[in-house]
C-alpha cells in the first residue's frame, strides 16, 4: 500500500496504527469496526448592503470510530489525531457496542480510485480577493436588474474535505472532495408590497466554474427576476387540482415524497410507508426514479461514500415498480441486501446512515408544451423554497416560491403562497404525463436527516400530477430539504 497519502503525510499515520486502532475498537467484542478520518478546510463570505459583512476561513480535523455488534452501534470521536486519543475513542466505542469479539482482517483492500471531480486548484485554495469579487459582482448585478430591488444578500462558501476510511473488513478508501456554492437573495419592494427571490449554484467544482456559463450575474438576475415577479403575483387558489411541476429544482418534491422513504434504515425499522413493497407498483408506469452518486461535478456525487464504498447508480423505481432501497453497510447486512454506497455522514462527529446523493426521475416522451395544454385549470410550479416529509406515512408539504396559474391550457398569472400537500406513495400514482426535458438543479441542495446535513442533488422533467392539494400546512417531519 502506498503510504504517501494525505493522513500518512500530515499526521504520520501508518498501516500499523490503523491495525492497532481497529483491534482496540473490537477489544470488547463487536462484529465490525471502522475509522473515519477527516480534514476539512473551508471559506465563507457574505455581502449585505453592498458591504462584506463576514468572511471566515477555517480548518477542522478529527477521527470517528464506530463499532457494530448486531443492531447496536458504539460511536466515539476525537478532534485530536494523536494515537493516544484515537485509541481512547476506539475503546469508548468498543464499550458502548460490546458484543461477541471478532478480530479485524489483516491487511487492507484498496479499491480502484475514481475521479468524478478532478480539480487542479480547489476553490478553497484560490485567492480570497477573487472570491470577494465574485460576491460583489453578484450584488451589483442584482441591484442593476430593476430599481425595485431594494435589498440584496450574496454569499459564497467552499470547502475541501480530505477523508480516509478504513474498516475491520479490510476496507481502505481515500478521497479529496471539493465543494463550492454561490447564493443570491433579493427583496423587491413597492409601496405597501415586498417579495423575495433567491438563486444559486455550484457543485464539486473549482472557482473558475463561476466564470463560465453560470456566472454571478446569471444567479443574481435570476434571484432578482423572481423577486420582481412576485410583486404582482395574486393569491394562490386552494383545493385539489391538476399540478404541473417544472423541470429541475422541483425534483425536490421527488426527494421528499419518496426519496427519504426509500432509505433502508426506515424500511428495516418498518417505519417507512414503502416498507415491504419491493416488487410492488408504487407509481405510474411513466415513472422511473434513479439515485446516482457517480455524476461528474455534481453536488451530491462522491467517489466513495463515507464508509469507503464506491457510489453507484441505483434504480429505485422502474416504470412504477419499486426495485430497491438505498443502503449503507449496517442496513445491507441486517436486511441481507447489497450495499448501494449511500452511507453518508455530516462529519467525523456523526455516525453514517443511508442518504440520497443525486435523485431524479428519468425523462419521458411528452412534449412539455403538450403537458401545459392538457390542463384546464391548475397550477404550474416552477420553483420551491424547500419541503418536509413525514417518513411514516409519506405525507409531504412544499412551499412554491415561483408558480403560475394554468387556465385553458395557457400559463397565465403568477401566484404566491402556493403550498403543495400530498402523500408520497399516492402522488406518483397520479403522474399522467412525463416530459422529455429532464433537468438537474443548479447545485444548492442540502438535505437534513436526524440532525445531519449533507449536500445532495435533485432533478425532474416537466411532469403532470392529475390531482394534488394546493394550500394548507403540514405539522410533522423527519426529513427536510433546503436551498
Amino acid at each position: 500500500m502506498d503510504k504517501n497519502r494525505f493522513f500518512f503525510q500530515h499526521y504520520g499515520l501508518t498501516e500499523r496504527n490503523l491495525e492497532q486502532y481497529l483491534a482496540s475498537a473490537l477489544s470488547a467484542g463487536g462484529e465490525y469496526a471502522d475509522l473515519y478520518f477527516e480534514y476539512l478546510s473551508s471559506t465563507s463570505l457574505s455581502v449585505d448592503e453592498s458591504i462584506v459583512k463576514s468572511a471566515s476561513q477555517g480548518i477542522s480535523a478529527g477521527c470517528g470510530v464506530r463499532v457494530v455488534a448486531g443492531e447496536r452501534t458504539g460511536y466515539a470521536y476525537t478532534d485530536d489525531l494523536s494515537p493516544e486519543r484515537i485509541l481512547q475513542a476506539a475503546r469508548t466505542a468498543a464499550l458502548i457496542a460490546s458484543g461477541p469479539a471478532k478480530s479485524p482482517t489483516v491487511g487492507f483492500q484498496e479499491k480502484a480510485a475514481r475521479s468524478l471531480y478532478p480539480v487542479t486548484l480547489p476553490s478553497v485554495d484560490a485567492d480570497i480577493n477573487a472570491k470577494v469579487e465574485l460576491v460583489m459582482r453578484a450584488d451589483r448585478a442584482a441591484r442593476a436588474y430593476d430599481p425595485r430591488i431594494k435589498e440584496v444578500r450574496t454569499s459564497y462558501a467552499d470547502e475541501l474535505r480530505n477523508i480516509l476510511v478504513v474498516g475491520s473488513d479490510g476496507t481502505f478508501a481515500e478521497d479529496s472532495q471539493p465543494l463550492a456554492r454561490l447564493n443570491v437573495s433579493c427583496i423587491a419592494k413597492t409601496e405597501g408590497n415586498s417579495a423575495r427571490g433567491s438563486a444559486g449554484g455550484g457543485g464539486r467544482v473549482a472557482l473558475d466554474f463561476f466564470f463560465g456559463e453560470k456566472t454571478p450575474d446569471y444567479f443574481a438576475k435570476e434571484a432578482a427576476r423572481q423577486a420582481v415577479l412576485q410583486l404582482d403575483a395574486r393569491e394562490a387558489p386552494a383545493g385539489e387540482m391538476e399540478v404541473v411541476l417544472g423541470p429541475g429544482w422541483p425534483g425536490v418534491l421527488l426527494h421528499e415524497a419518496i426519496g427519504h422513504g426509500l432509505e433502508a434504515d426506515f424500511n428495516r425499522k418498518q417505519t417507512s410507508a414503502f416498507a415491504g413493497l419491493i416488487g410492488k407498483r408504487v407509481a405510474s408506469e411513466k415513472c422511473t426514479v434513479i439515485d446516482n452518486g457517480t455524476m461528474p461535478w455534481r453536488r451530491g456525487s462522491l467517489n466513495v461514500d463515507d464508509e469507503g464504498q464506491p457510489t453507484q447508480e441505483t434504480v429505485l423505481i422502474e416504470k412504477g415498480i419499486l426495485k430497491g432501497y438505498l443502503s449503507d453497510k449496517l442496513s445491507a447486512r441486517l436486511m441481507a441486501m447489497a450495499d448501494t454506497g449511500n452511507g453518508r455522514r455530516e462529519s467525523y462527529e456523526h455516525i453514517p446512515m443511508p442518504r440520497m446523493t443525486n435523485t431524479y426521475m428519468l425523462a419521458g416522451q411528452d412534449d412539455p408544451q403538450d403537458i401545459i395544454r392538457s390542463v384546464k385549470r391548475g397550477v404550474y410550479a416552477v420553483n420551491f423554497g424547500g419541503g418536509q416529509v413525514d417518513i411514516t406515512n409519506g405525507k409531504f408539504v412544499f412551499s412554491a416560491s415561483e408558480a403560475y396559474m394554468i387556465e385553458d391550457g395557457q400559463v397565465t398569472a403568477p401566484i404566491k403562497g402556493a403550498t403543495l400537500i400530498g402523500n408520497g406513495p399516492d402522488v406518483l400514482t397520479r403522474v399522467s404525463m412525463v416530459g422529455n426535458d429532464l433537468k438537474l438543479d443548479e447545485g444548492v441542495g442540502t438535505c437534513g436527516k436526524d440532525g445531519q446535513a449533507v449536500p445532495v442533488g435533485v432533478g425532474i422533467p416537466t411532469i403532470k400530477v392529475d390531482r394534488l392539494t394546493v394550500g394548507g400546512t403540514a405539522k410533522k417531519e423527519t426529513g427536510s430539504f433546503m436551498q
